[in-house]
């Protein structure tokens, strides 16, 4: 499809490109990590101030894992309990870490009006496929097993995240759903990768080869899966789930110069179809991971709004 930036997200694009960054394919998942880093400050708004910010260590299926808490200045309660978002961070399953979406973590707790807790899940290559998704798993069972401990009111905790993060919420949706896991109020997926086979037109159209390039999330999934029999897994692959019956509410946001915007779109229209309450958002202007960067690029810090908005509405 036809894909016109607008003019604030082509200018920053255009500035990225003169920055000289090496592609992420042709260097190490370190350097990566390291230079993913380093293009926070420019592009992340000033944080709201919150409450507090606390770190601590949950318990993981290969030791524990790093999790930040939340709180902001005004957060909901219901019989001295508060509704929780948790929250995985994108990076392609290979980069970013807690500092890379600490501000995404702080605006949703302040427009959310609720306790966010972002997890640090092991990354790859050093941990493949299915690490990610078993920290993923294991943290949000300890939150809700722990809730009363942690403030969180255990009937409204939801999950969310973008990219390689938005695909852990939506399979930690689906195992909670089929394993006994807790019962989730809600989903929030941003631009979510949900199918490993790349198959959509949006993985080969030009237009969508902007930052998040085509190359570029070969490398990620390279990187993260251990065969190509792991295309297929719906661990790795939410869409190959059959029946998103009985799923929690979900937000889909996709952006239009992104290569993740058609297996997004899809999958929406699946829960959708399933009888899942499903709110779509989509920014055709904008280009994969656009959501971080509110400090120059205005559209960001409206959809962080939004996402705020709706997930004080899972009450």
């Amino acid at each position: 499809m036809p894909v016109v930036l607008d003019p604030d997200a082509a200018a920053v694009l255009n500035v990225f490109r003169d920055a000289g960054r090496p592609p992420y394919e042709t260097i190490s998942p370190q350097e990566a990590r390291e230079w993913y880093l380093k293009a926070r400050p420019v592009a992340n708004p000033e944080p709201p101030e919150l409450a507090s910010v606390t770190s601590m260590m949950v318990p993981g299926p290969a030791g524990t894992i790093p999790v930040r808490l939340y709180t902001p200045k005004t957060l909901r309660k219901k019989d001295g309990m508060s509704p929780c978002l948790v929250f995985f961070h994108g990076g392609g399953w290979v980069i970013g870490d807690l500092d890379s979406h600490d501000v995404v973590c702080r605006i949703l707790a302040h427009e959310g009006e609720m306790i966010v807790i972002s997890v640090d899940y092991r990354l790859a290559p050093e941990n493949k496929f299915p690490a990610a998704i078993d920290d993923a798993i294991a943290a949000t069972r300890w939150i809700s097993d722990n809730a009363v401990q942690l403030n969180v009111d255990a009937k409204q905790i939801s999950v969310g995240g973008d990219s390689a993060g938005g695909n852990l919420a939506a399979i930690v949706a689906i195992d909670a759903r089929d394993n006994g896991g807790p019962k989730l109020a809600g989903q929030l997926l941003i631009y979510p990768a949900t199918d490993f086979r790349m198959s959509h037109p949006s993985h080969s159209e030009p237009a969508t080869s902007c930052l998040l390039t085509h190359n570029v999330i070969r490398w990620f999934a390279d990187h993260y899966l251990t065969s190509k029999a792991d295309v297929d897994n719906w661990r790795a692959s939410p869409a190959r789930v059959e029946n998103l019956k009985d799923l929690p509410p979900a937000y889909v946001l996709t952006a239009g110069a992104d290569p993740l915007r058609d297996e997004g779109d899809e999958y929406a229209r699946r829960l959708s179809d399933a009888g899942v309450a499903v709110e779509y958002k989509t920014y055709p202007g904008q280009f994969h991971g656009f959501i971080t960067m509110g400090k120059i690029l205005p559209k960001a810090n409206t959809a962080l709004h939004e996402m705020g908005e709706w997930l004080k509405g899972l009450d």
